[in-house]
């Protein structure tokens, strides 16, 4: 699925994922390829990304500060003080603070 991070400042994160762990209002949630469509608020937490594929090492510099990357540079996590996600049509959007 195509995942899209967007805060205020700017578009943190965008790529092929295949999960998405969220901490939402009732805790923890997952969406995973073909999700049905969801829209739903978030609590400050972090956000565990499983990508497709994993990062090529001299990309992993260039991301953007607010993402931690794991070592196996195919798990990243993002903290959010809240946000809104939307999922449609394979396409994840989170809107964070």
């Amino acid at each position: 699925m195509q995942l899209e991070i967007i805060t205020p400042e700017s578009k943190v994160f965008e790529g092929e994922v295949t999960a998405v762990q969220l901490p939402g209002q009732d805790g923890l949630f997952q969406v995973l390829n073909n999700h049905s469509p969801i829209i739903s608020t978030l609590t400050e937490g972090t956000v565990k990304i499983d990508l497709a594929v994993a990062i090529e090492t001299k990309k992993a510099t260039k991301l953007n500060s607010l993402i931690q990357l794991d070592a196996s540079n195919k798990i990243i996590r993002v903290d959010v003080k809240g946000g809104v996600i939307e999922m449609l049509n394979n396409k994840l959007i989170i809107l964070a603070e």
